[in-house]
């Protein structure tokens, strides 16, 4: 049988179109190295014309909505076309940052204190205050790349943040004060710690895609038993959210090593060479081009296996 043509998802349509473009070309360069690959911009909620399922297996990296929330894995399941990452279940659950807390909390693994709203029905300033304290981290539900992170402090900022913020789901969190640290998982294994520090002390957007306002460190200066705990922490909510191939899993740690805190999942995780799961990958000894054949090796698997054994 004729080797399978790796087919690049890039673009979207969600706010993070641009940072997918940004993967997909990396990505892109990386697996016509390998072998033959075939670039698709997605631009509508839908399958791309001219994708075959016997010719065809996906690497997508799609971002935010109909990206990583299950929403074009199910259209190329219902198709037949294989793919890399997560299935549609595991994607759905890790992309809803409150089912990915619940799913971890109850593998035993720490999440930070938090309320899911509604804020055209959210609780009152106090009742909030009174359950999470003064400091909050306000972020979507379910939404990715720190779209739409916000921190609060106070009753004054919080009302004001309730008052712009009048629709849709979110997740008020208790804020922790410590050290942001993501570990990259390949095929259930955890890779090394990343060490995340931007220089205003929030990762939100603006330092995660602008050079030079964040200072990234790879592997994390940490105790031995401390970056154990964390990889460990890392397999146990892979396992936990049911997931597949490969993903990006971010924590908090507070104070002198002392607690690491499940912040969420991230499916289809940034894909340029200077992203944080290359950083994690390097730290065992991956180079970009190694690590992407990695990321692609189950799905070629499965594609091999399904033609060989026809349902």
């Amino acid at each position: 049988m004729k080797a399978p043509v790796v087919a690049v998802f890039a673009g979207g349509i969600s706010a993070e179109r641009e940072v997918s473009l940004g993967s997909g070309r990396a990505a892109y360069e990386a697996l016509r190295q390998l072998g033959e690959a075939a670039w698709f911009e997605i631009t509508e909620a839908a399958l791309p014309d001219g994708l075959d399922p016997d010719r065809h297996v996906v690497f997508s990296t799609l971002h935010g909505r109909f990206g990583e929330d299950g929403g074009m894995q199910r259209l190329l399941d219902a198709a037949g076309v294989e793919y890399a990452g997560c299935d549609a279940a595991a994607s759905e659950l890790c992309f809803n940052k409150s089912r990915t807390k619940a799913a971890a909390a109850a593998a035993g693994i720490p999440v930070v204190e938090g309320l899911a709203i509604d804020a055209v029905d959210a609780p009152a300033t106090d009742e909030i205050l009174d359950r999470l304290g003064p400091s909050l981290v306000a972020k979507p539900e379910a939404e990715g790349s720190s779209v739409g992170l916000a921190m609060l402090e106070g009753p004054e900022a919080l009302r004001a943040w309730l008052a712009e913020n009048s629709s849709g789901r979110w997740l008020l969190e208790r804020r922790l004060r410590g050290r942001e640290l993501t570990v990259g998982v390949l095929e259930g294994r955890a890779m090394g710690v990343v060490e995340v520090r931007p220089l205003s002390g929030v990762f939100d957007y603006e330092h995660k895609y602008t050079k030079g306002k964040t200072e990234f460190l790879a592997p994390a200066p940490l105790r031995d038993e401390t970056a154990a705990r964390l990889r460990g922490h890392a397999e146990t909510v892979w396992s936990a959210c049911g997931c597949r191939d490969f993903a990006r899993i971010d924590f908090f740690l507070t104070g002198e090593e002392a607690e690491a805190y499940l912040l969420e999942v991230n499916t289809l995780p940034g894909l340029k060479e200077t992203s944080l799961l290359p950083m994690s990958a390097s730290c065992c000894g991956h180079d970009f081009a190694s690590l992407v054949r990695a990321m692609i090796g189950p799905a070629l698997e499965r594609h091999r296996h399904r033609h060989r054994h026809p349902e």
